[in-house]
């Protein structure tokens, strides 16, 4: 296993991690997510992410057994949590000073864990003046249930306004961003956050690297059955993914990039995978899984990234051609 400075900090996270999202309580129970997490670990895993707001904290719950089953040491592991949705009274939802306290130490509960290393504001809140937001996770920090905090989804312009202000308050500032990123969803890993990389340092712990299963291919012929996009809940998912002329020509792209894969010995979601890891500005890669054998496939592209070289990564360009563009140079 790889492990990779997050952002401007002095903590290792792990290249490959692994989340509960979707899985845990829905697809996993706790014996399974044991089986999971433990061979993730034994695979050199240390970052194990989730949130409030999966399966409305029985990911948090099943997560907080495991670890007390398996006995490792806090030390060893870096845990996150997210808060924005814990709940359907008028105070459990946002990043109020209010939910963002009595989140977190839900969370903390049902994790059986005295702080977690990495606590996300879930979704950018256009209710809560970011001010409020970012006092309201420095005092997590300052009451040590927390050592860093971030967001996932917020804007280039939303992240800087939070930093600026910290450090005008002499507060933490954010230091890592979840953002979804995969072949198919780049601009924003790729071009929004460029400057945020060189100014501030942000670290990024990706989400969906898969596409949500499109990029491993087992959508080119329809739904199979146990699958995500065949469960009654997602039904919004499989409209977006395979019920448009988009998503089709995702399906036929994957296609196409089915045949490089081959011809490197290797399957389309370690490629995918490994894909993801070139980009140096990516400090981990959260994985997902529904049975054991997933998590060891998914594992496996730590072992596979170097054989994506730059003629290899060109002909996926091709197909993919989604890159985002290069800034205008005005003087040429």
């Amino acid at each position: 296993m790889e492990y990779r400075f997050l952002g401007r900090s002095g903590l290792k996270v792990s290249a490959l991690s692994f989340g509960s999202w979707v899985t845990f309580g829905e697809q996993v129970d706790t014996d399974l997510a044991y089986n999971q997490m433990k061979t993730a670990y034994d695979a050199g895993v240390n970052f194990f992410d989730n949130a409030e707001g999966y399966e409305n904290g029985t990911s948090e719950l099943i997560m907080g057994k495991v670890i007390q089953k398996a006995g490792w040491k806090r030390s060893d592991l870096v845990l996150s949590t997210k808060i924005f949705w814990g709940g359907d009274g008028p105070n459990d939802k946002g990043l109020s000073f209010k939910h963002i306290k009595e989140g977190t130490e839900a969370s903390l509960k049902r994790m059986q864990t005295g702080y977690v290393d990495l606590l996300f504001c879930h979704r950018p809140d256009i209710y809560t003046p970011i001010e409020e937001t970012v006092w309201a996770m420095d005092q997590m920090i300052r009451e040590g249930k927390a050592l860093y905090w971030g967001t996932s989804e917020w804007s280039a312009e939303q992240i800087r306004k939070a930093y600026d202000f910290a450090r005008q308050e002499h507060l933490r500032p954010p230091l890592m961003e979840q953002p979804q990123y995969n072949m198919f969803h780049r601009h924003r890993v790729e071009k929004e956050y460029n400057m945020l990389y060189k100014d501030i340092g942000l670290g990024t712990t990706i989400w969906s690297p898969l596409a949500s299963g499109l990029l491993t291919g087992k959508y080119n012929d329809g739904i199979p059955e146990g699958s995500r996009l065949g469960l009654e809940k997602y039904g919004w998912l499989k409209e977006i993914l395979l019920d448009t002329e988009e998503g089709r020509s995702k399906i036929e792209k994957v296609k196409m990039l089915v045949p490089i894969a081959n011809d490197l010995g290797i399957t389309m979601p370690q490629m995918a995978l490994a894909w993801c890891l070139k980009n140096k500005n990516v400090s981990t890669v959260i994985t997902g899984a529904s049975n054991v054998k997933q998590v060891e496939q998914n594992m496996s592209a730590m072992d596979v990234v170097e054989k994506l070289d730059d003629k290899v990564m060109e002909k996926i360009e091709e197909i993919l051609d989604n890159k985002p563009g290069e800034e205008q140079d005005w003087r040429n």
